[in-house]
């Protein structure tokens, strides 16, 4: 439930717990911190324009692309168990520091990558680097929340990360088909975005108190509040069909356009683009992979052009409610880990189908696997719209 501001509301959160001197007001620190995780979103989908670049001149298998896919997300999943939490107990700021230290570090190993070990390396560090950061930037976003505005923190939530994606795919897309050097230039821009983003965490005032517990909080876990559990459970289904329709087009994506409908501008290979919303975003997620899929079996680009923008949206709306449901339901001593916790059920559904759809398309080709693969998200939309509908009848009958 959200709560609305007294009148006489300051203008600035109670919960920045250090004196603002030298540092950003928590109002810049907002869109600071916001841009730093649009940063962390674009770099995490730009290397998908370029996997066909580096298949071509490496000469790797469908099945070694499926794997360099893979460990990122498992190094992602795995540094979202181990330190998911771990800022509400040393606070935001030593934990964003170290992740972007870590992604500059990333962008330099993808530089000087020479072939497939070296890329596996440098996308298994920018996963970590990656967990480490969604959760805790999440979490900041909350804790700056301005109190006049307190449905700000759940938008940007829900928009920077999909904004970011998108971005990263089309921005990378763009580069690969219009610039030299795509695999340089690339992450040269992006290693110069991380020491500006370097900056922000150096002035961004610290949110969260320093409390017991940090090392304890480094087992791996998945753990919600049990007052949280039954929102939490309703909002899966939505969340698991939309990622799960990102891994499609972020894995699968580029593949479809060059194989399927002989499309192969790199460009076109990166352009992917409250309880209401939740419900129609389910059925466009659903009704939008459907006309995709249409589109794949007539062969005609505008239906599955038409689709993958009704789908994009659904996921765009999705993203926006569900992980705005979980800002406000979360106090601030479980920001961080139940962000963690629903960005590990995202990313386990964006990578699983995905990498299995990968190896499939080697056995059984592309054609079937995305066939099969959109029949599996228009039925997830499905049940995600009967969860919302359930969940929005059992709120109604709350006292």
């Amino acid at each position: 439930m959200t709560l609305a501001a007294p009148v006489s509301a300051p203008t600035e959160p109670s919960n920045v717990v250090e004196s603002h001197r030298g540092r950003l007001s928590p109002a810049t620190a907002f869109a600071a911190v916001t841009a730093v995780f649009m940063l962390f979103a674009a770099a995490a989908s730009a290397p998908t324009p370029l996997y066909v670049v580096y298949q071509k001149e490496w000469g790797f298998t469908a099945t070694t692309l499926t794997v360099i896919f893979a460990v990122y997300v498992v190094a992602l999943i795995a540094s979202l168990l181990v330190v998911g939490a771990l800022s509400d107990h040393v606070g935001r700021r030593p934990v964003l520091a170290a992740a972007v230290t870590l992604e500059g570090a990333a962008f330099v190993l993808f530089l000087v990558a020479g072939g497939v070990t070296g890329l596996v390396v440098a996308r298994a560090t920018q996963g970590i680097a990656t967990g480490m950061a969604f959760s805790t930037l999440g979490a900041t976003l909350v804790d700056l929340n301005p109190p006049q505005s307190p449905g700000r923190a759940g938008l940007v939530n829900g928009v920077a990360p999909i904004s970011g994606l998108a971005l990263g795919a089309l921005g990378c897309g763009a580069l690969v088909q219009f610039a030299p050097a795509p695999t340089q230039l690339v992450f040269a821009v992006l290693l110069v975005a991380t020491f500006l983003a370097s900056l922000v965490v150096a002035l961004i005032p610290e949110t969260s108190a320093r409390r017991p517990g940090a090392l304890a909080s480094l087992r791996p876990r998945l753990s919600v509040p049990s007052h949280l559990r039954p929102d939490v459970f309703a909002l899966v289904p939505i969340i698991v069909a939309s990622w799960a329709l990102g891994g499609l087009y972020l894995s699968l994506g580029p593949s479809v356009a060059a194989g399927l409908f002989s499309l192969h501008n790199h460009l076109i290979g990166g352009l992917w683009p409250t309880s209401k919303v939740l419900g129609i975003s389910a059925l466009m997620l659903s009704a939008g992979t459907a006309l995709t899929l249409v589109g794949v079996e007539t062969q005609m680009v505008l239906w599955a052009g038409v689709g993958t923008v009704i789908a994009g949206i659904g996921f765009g709306g999705s993203a926006l409610a569900s992980f705005g449901t979980l800002a406000r339901l979360a106090a601030p001593s479980e920001r961080s880990e139940l962000l963690a916790v629903a960005l590990v059920i995202a990313y386990l559904a964006f990578s699983v189908p995905a990498v299995a759809a990968g190896l499939a398309t080697t056995s059984v080709g592309l054609h079937v696997t995305t066939v099969v693969y959109s029949i599996g998200v228009a039925a997830l939309g499905a049940i995600a719209f009967a969860a919302q509908r359930r969940r929005a009848r059992i709120i109604a009958r709350r006292p």
